[in-house]
């Protein structure tokens, strides 16, 4: 979270329910107390729910990361501590939380991706990052590991929850534009308004750029849009709105020596490209009431995905699902309780790869999936600085696919896999406050992944894959004092079944297996000092130690593709009225490319400088500087069981850059 908002955030959870703020207000009422609360926005409320929660959590606010080119989550959660996010091209990203989905360079896993509490993720768990849109974004939520039960998630990474503003939070008028390197241009428009008991916001946003390599050039339409009602004093209700169109040709992996001599190289093999069309719709209607209230709500998405890749993979996807949570409290005593269930069917076609263009179709197969989950959490004080957590997820599941080979092969039957899984994950926590503004926490529990289409459906009647199971322990603190802020936490995660992918041939996809025993540990650190008023360092740090535990073949090698240490800092210099703010990115010893650890590549360390001005009343110039010197070196692999310096695995850095542009509110 923003750590300076850490002392509000604590005065806030005297008088607020993790979940809402006013439903406090009226508990306190109801007990004779008068608290009056006055200037309190939604982020403030999400850093007061994040402090309540024993263990790692992060808000980001819009404020942040406006005066950045934002391409990507990775260019919103850049300072978020223990979030590993590598860019690879485009807005293609490597995506991880304490080794979440680690060998996973594509697509996502391990982590619950949401927008305005919704999971995007499909029935089966899997996803595309690229529909989460941080331009729209007023803040996001991270809850690391299972700090993220609240979200309906049992993962081992967590979750991260994008919020849109509303008409209420948001009114007026916003425009936005960025220009910069490669031709890059984006644009975005928003406007909120409140009329009465509701009020509406929408966003349309439109980006294009070449890309920094060869065969690298994107174009992207994006709208989102919310309509809120009071329908009484204590039911509220929401609409949400989400489409994306997304093209994005995908430049490939190249060999060790292209990365460091001529990284702008893109490879036309294929002519592969990853286009997305979605529409999402949702509602969540809230019940207020003394003590506490109620969310419920409906969502579906429908996607189709055009990917020429080894093969061109043509899918079309219907999601649909429910979900509903309770947040009560009463005394010393709060109660979490929640339910979500997800119900997916995939059309999925691949055909033979002609440039780009269908050839003849060479699989056919109707997918269906189901996700659901019951969760329920506990939080006792029996004094006013300690509280106590108990918890638990349980989560249930199918995966089935019908192979129609009659469909383009004349052959006799249908071909039929199905994987059917269920488990329960109970966690248990404190949260200790020896101070105002300072905490202690640890944490301890079991999370639990079940495999999706991409890891089962690798030949027709399924690979019999097992959940990927984890025991969590987690220590930490958070807090000020004087001018120095931190959020600091230090895990260990004892895997059994990882599900881990490896690179197995240019023409072939990736391949699945459950690992053995495997270990995750490491640190995840933040640290700032804001000196004065005109000069803040922000800075993290994460440690990973990710290995196999006595495997047959790998001994106890490090597991690959995650460096060891990676180290952000910024510092700013300057107000709101003109600053600017270098940075650096240091990544002193590079990762291993295979689990032989038979190559690792270099470290690297990239500098860059942004900055910001304004010149008028709710006008705003910024700019975007990336990789000044221009450092060229290794920054995403793909995974392989032995690497060697021409294993076309590697993805470089981002190459130097410039971007910059003007906000406007009216």
């Amino acid at each position: 979270m923003t750590i300076s908002r850490l002392a509000l955030a604590a005065s806030l959870l005297a008088c607020a329910l993790p979940a809402h703020a006013e439903t406090a207000v009226e508990a306190d009422r109801a007990e004779g107390r008068t608290i009056i609360v006055t200037g309190v926005s939604a982020a403030d409320e999400a850093e007061a729910r994040a402090a309540a929660t024993p263990g790692g959590t992060d808000v980001v606010t819009h404020d942040e990361y406006a005066d950045k080119s934002l391409v990507s989550l990775r260019d919103a959660l850049a300072f978020s501590p223990g979030v590993y996010l590598q860019p690879r091209y485009g807005q293609e990203v490597r995506i991880s939380i304490r080794g979440s989905g680690l060998s996973r360079g594509y697509h996502m896993r391990g982590i619950t991706l949401l927008q305005d509490g919704v999971p995007i993720n499909l029935a089966d768990d899997n996803g595309d990052f690229q529909e989460l849109e941080p331009i729209f974004f007023d803040y996001l939520e991270v809850y690391r590991g299972a700090n993220a039960l609240r979200f309906g998630s049992g993962t081992l990474g967590g979750a991260i929850n994008g919020v849109t503003p509303t008409g209420e939070t948001a009114p007026g008028l916003y425009l936005r534009g960025d220009v910069g390197s490669f031709d890059t241009w984006r644009g975005l428009v928003s406007a909120g308004t409140q009329m009465g008991p509701g009020d509406a916001w929408a966003a349309l946003s439109v980006d294009g750029s070449d890309g920094d390599r060869d065969h690298a050039k994107r174009r992207s339409l994006r709208f989102h849009g919310n309509v809120g009602l009071d329908v009484t004093e204590s039911i509220e209700t929401r609409f949400y709105a989400s489409v994306n169109d997304i093209d994005q040709e995908l430049p490939g992996a190249l060999d060790l020596a292209t990365v460091l001599n001529v990284p702008e190289t893109g490879n036309f093999a294929g002519d592969q490209a990853r286009d997305i069309d979605s529409i999402r719709l949702q509602n969540r209607t809230r019940f207020s009431f003394a003590g506490g209230q109620l969310d419920a709500g409906v969502f579906v998405n429908a996607k189709s995905l055009y990917h020429p890749i080894f093969q061109v993979v043509d899918q079309e996807s219907v999601d649909r699902g429910v979900y509903a949570r309770l947040d009560y409290a009463s005394g010393p005593f709060e109660l979490t309780l929640g339910g979500e269930a997800r119900f997916g069917d995939v059309a999925s076609k691949r055909f033979v790869n002609l440039d780009g263009q269908r050839g003849d179709r060479t699989f056919d197969a109707k997918q269906d999936a189901r996700t659901a989950n019951l969760y329920g959490e506990v939080r006792f004080r029996p004094i006013d600085s300690l509280q106590l957590i108990a918890g638990g997820i349980y989560a249930d599941g199918y995966r089935a696919q019908r192979l129609r080979y009659d469909a383009f092969q004349g052959g006799p039957a249908d071909v039929t896999g199905r994987a059917d899984y269920n488990a329960f994950s109970p966690k248990v926590g404190l949260l200790y406050e020896p101070s105002a503004g300072v905490q202690i926490f640890a944490n301890y529990s079991r999370s639990v992944e079940f495999p999706g289409f991409i890891e089962l459906a690798q030949i027709a009647s399924f690979v019999d894959l097992n959940p990927q199971r984890a025991w969590s322990f987690e220590v930490g603190t958070r807090g000020r004092t004087g001018i120095a802020e931190w959020d600091i936490a230090a895990y260990r995660a004892d895997l059994d079944g990882e599900l881990l992918q490896f690179d197995v041939g240019p023409d072939i996809p990736a391949a699945t297996f459950n690992a053995g025993e495997t270990r995750h540990q490491g640190i995840e650190a933040a640290l700032a000092l804001n000196v004065t008023e005109w000069l803040q360092l922000r800075q993290i740090y994460q440690y990973s130690d990710f290995r196999f535990v006595g495997d047959p073949q790998y001994g106890d090698n490090r597991l690959p593709v995650v460096p060891e240490h990676v180290y952000r800092a910024e510092l700013r210099l300057g107000t709101d009225a003109l600053h600017v703010a270098p940075n650096v990115e240091w990544v002193p010893r590079g990762a291993w490319a295979d689990y032989a650890n038979t190559l690792r590549v270099d470290g690297y360390a990239l500098v860059g400088l942004s900055a910001g001005a304004t010149v008028a009343e709710g006008i705003d110039l910024f700019l975007d500087a990336r990789n000044l010197l221009g450092e060229k070196a290794v920054g995403d692999i793909s995974a392989a069981i032995s690497a060697t310096p021409e294993s076309a695995i590697f993805y470089p850095v981002e190459r130097r850059a410039v971007f910059g542009g003007v906000r406007a509110r009216f």
